[in-house]
């Protein structure tokens, strides 16, 4: 069972930055972070594999940027530019070799206009 621990989040303005945080307790397949509004379904904001290939939402690319540590078990999320509607909870995401999906507890992501 993989455990994750999110950290980071917060209150912005719009235009400002954030980083959040996310630790494994293992060595997994992928991590990442998926973002959820009310009422609307989880979406995928970015990822990156064990192997270094990332994956990013069009609606984020060249504003935010994720990363790894050299032991593949805590990943970042640099989030710059922020515009009101990167608002949501933001949670993250690990895949093991199973392909089976972990997810943090989420955390509060608001950009003020």
């Amino acid at each position: 069972q993989v455990q994750l621990v999110e950290s980071g989040g917060g209150l912005v303005q719009a235009g400002g930055s954030l980083r959040l945080s996310c630790a494994a307790s293992e060595i997994i397949f992928s991590i990442g972070w998926y973002r959820q509004t009310p009422g609307k379904q989880r979406e995928l904001v970015a990822t990156i594999t064990r192997g270094g290939i990332i994956n990013y939402a069009d609606s984020v690319k060249g504003r935010f940027t994720i990363s790894r540590d050299n032991g593949k078990t805590t990943a970042y999320l640099q989030m710059n530019s922020l515009k009101p509607e990167d608002t949501a909870v933001y949670y993250c995401n690990a895949r093991d070799r199973l392909f089976k999906d972990y997810w943090g507890q989420g955390t509060q992501v608001t950009v003020s206009s």
